[in-house]
């Protein structure tokens, strides 16, 4: 590993922790799971619900950790591969607040209803090649998330990437006084989580301009200028003497999305940035993509990094696992395969809109057909099953042939959608994965989405499998 890699020194983990420590060492990552610790990382032993990180120490070093953070001593580990604190979870926030402290890094910290981890990976494409970036790995970004990501900053990092989740009220603040960004966008405002919330949209609100607590002074709100709640937004913006930014398809956006040609593979757009005209291709369908995009470059511009160079590198950008990602899955026809569309990390009403809009873009092969097969969207409250039975509408308005469901919640869809286009459901995804490959043929298009708690992968999986199985089954 080069010297140039390093992120902790035992001194330096020392004086962040004001833990004790008797050995020295060098690491160039931060981790709580050892079964992601990579040789030389530092391996912090957190408590959790479902497990003790303290019973993993000696697997930790055993697969490369220099050392692990703990809060007593491990029977069968070399003290010298220790860092001893009060409190391991404190250790970590500790660790993130000193590798903020001491980067003279552009921060940019990202929240939102929807489309704030796709906002992050196309912000952290666009200024990678303009500068050392550093951004919030996966969806990272609760009270544990946040100051991992933090702690594994690098001193020399020239732009830091955050993102900022919350399901309750107070759950932004702590995150955004730890991350102290110079930007902070705001992608938009929409029911998710909303059973948490008395108050509806306006606490969701509430929850999300918490990100302004922790705004550097002369720093800027980035905010959605369509939605209904912009002016809410700007209010909070400019109570916390922040500058307000705005990103858009009307007329007095700042980052103005001046057009956008949808197509199955993407999209080609062309925008104004503040005073500066652009033009590109995204790899990931979707008009809601192309607006995102105007919140990176708007971010990118106020960074002071060059605009022209984030719209050639966003081009490269590709959908993630579980947020869009397509698969090709050959089961016998290998010019009329089935095609997969992973949505299975996330879901809400605003989401599975946009999804049946993607879906309704991409023609299927040769005698396929539009399938959407949906889990429960979770955590909205009293509404639930009224907006669960409202997917019918764009359901039918994208053309999707036929859906397949599971959970109590979809069951109101199942039930209101018309007999020719309902598929089974089923009370669990488990269920609904034992049936929904073997109704599929060549040609399908086939989406899958649901709330994390859902658990859609579960299906997705099981499509993964199907060309797999179908060498096998055409073999004996």
């Amino acid at each position: 590993m080069r010297q140039s890699n390093m992120i902790w020194t035992s001194a330096e983990a020392v004086k962040a922790t004001g833990g004790k420590a008797s050995g020295e060492w060098h690491a160039y990552g931060v981790s709580i799971d050892t079964r992601t610790v990579k040789k030389g990382d530092l391996f912090i032993a957190l408590k959790g619900d479902t497990g003790n990180g303290h019973d993993y120490v000696a697997k930790a070093i055993e697969n490369g950790a220099v050392c692990a953070v703990v809060s007593k001593a491990v029977e069968g580990v070399d003290p010298k591969n220790l860092l001893i604190v009060d409190d391991t979870l404190k250790a970590m926030q500790d660790l993130g607040r000193f590798a903020r402290e001491r980067t003279g890094a552009k921060v940019i910290g990202i929240t939102g209803s929807v489309g704030k981890t796709g906002t992050k990976e196309m912000l952290a494409t666009a200024l990678d090649t303009q500068g050392q970036t550093h951004a919030s790995i996966k969806s990272y970004n609760n009270h544990w998330g946040v100051p991992l990501s933090l702690s594994n900053m690098h001193a020399g990092t020239d732009f830091g990437i955050f993102e900022m989740g919350m399901n309750h009220p107070n759950e932004i603040t702590p995150l955004t006084n730890q991350v102290k960004p110079h930007i902070a966008i705001i992608t938009t405002i929409a029911p998710v989580h909303i059973e948490h919330f008395d108050n509806g949209l306006d606490g969701i609100v509430d929850a999300k301009t918490e990100i302004f607590d922790g705004v550097q002074e002369g720093g800027y709100a980035v905010l959605n200028s369509d939605i209904p709640q912009f002016e809410k937004l700007k209010e909070k913006a400019l109570a916390k003497n922040l500058n307000v930014a705005t990103f858009g398809e009307n007329e007095m956006a700042q980052a103005r999305l001046l057009d956008c040609l949808e197509a199955a593979n993407g999209s080609r757009v062309k925008a104004k940035i503040l005073d500066e005209e652009v033009s590109f291709t995204l790899q990931i369908a979707g008009r809601h993509i192309a607006q995102n995009a105007m919140a990176v470059l708007l971010a990118v511009k106020l960074a002071g990094a060059d605009v022209q160079k984030a719209a050639k590198a966003i081009e490269r950008q590709e959908p993630i696992m579980g947020r869009g990602k397509r698969e090709k899955l050959d089961i016998g026809e290998p010019h009329n395969p089935i095609t997969l569309i992973d949505e299975s990390y996330n879901a809400s009403p605003a989401s599975m809109n946009a999804s049946f809009k993607v879906l309704a873009l991409v023609d299927p092969g040769r005698g396929g057909r539009r399938i959407a097969i949906l889990g429960d969207m979770l955590e909205l409250g009293k509404d639930s099953a009224k907006l669960h039975a409202d997917l019918a509408l764009p359901i039918k308005a994208a053309g999707i042939d036929l859906v397949y469901t599971c959970g109590k919640d979809m069951k109101n869809l199942h039930d209101q959608l018309p007999a020719n286009q309902r598929g089974a459901h089923k009370n669990t995804s488990k269920e609904l994965a034992e049936i929904v490959p073997d109704v599929l043929i060549p040609g399908d298009v086939v989406m899958v989405k649901g709330s994390l708690g859902s658990k859609m992968g579960v299906v997705v999986e099981a499509l993964r499998a199907l060309p797999v199985k179908f060498k096998k089954a055409t073999n004996t």
